[in-house]
């Protein structure tokens, strides 16, 4: 689900406080496990006894999962920035986990901005990616920095 051009914004474009939300994304345990497997192979991700036994009381996506399809949510229109999404770090939590049957959605907001002083095409913008599940409850909280680029003058 790519935006157009016309939806994509520039740096121009952005103002402290503006507010973007995603599209929806169900989890199915199967993708779950998959990645766990390749990527995060603890018990709690694969196996549902032993991840009643543990903290999460139930079987439980990793939280890179999580990370990877709220990237895939903000890619894909939830943060429609023309030059893409260029990280440059950031601070990432999880509150609660993600699980099985799970619909995700990203919430996320510009909260500072800063024009580069020696690059005056691009600046910094300091924005924070909420992921909520169906019950309104935070899986993932993503306070990154992301390079964006002003709109390039003809």
């Amino acid at each position: 689900m790519n935006q157009s051009n016309e939806a994509l914004l520039y740096l121009d474009d952005l103002h402290v406080g503006q507010r973007f939300t995603s599209a929806l994304f169900h989890i199915d345990e199967n993708q779950m496990k998959e990645f766990a497997t390749e990527f995060d192979p603890q018990p709690f991700h694969l196996d549902e006894a032993a991840a009643l036994r543990s903290v999460f009381r139930g079987l439980a996506a990793s939280g890179w999962f999580t990370a990877a399809v709220a990237m895939r949510l903000l890619v894909t229109g939830g943060l429609p920035f023309a030059s893409g999404i260029i990280g440059l770090g950031g601070e990432i939590g999880w509150p609660n986990p993600t699980r099985a049957g799970d619909t995700l959605r990203v919430e996320s907001e510009i909260l500072e901005m800063l024009p580069s002083r020696s690059k005056p095409n691009q600046g910094i913008v300091r924005v924070r990616s909420t992921t909520l599940n169906q019950n309104d409850e935070q899986v993932h909280v993503f306070t990154a920095k992301v390079l964006v680029f002003k709109r390039a003058i003809s």
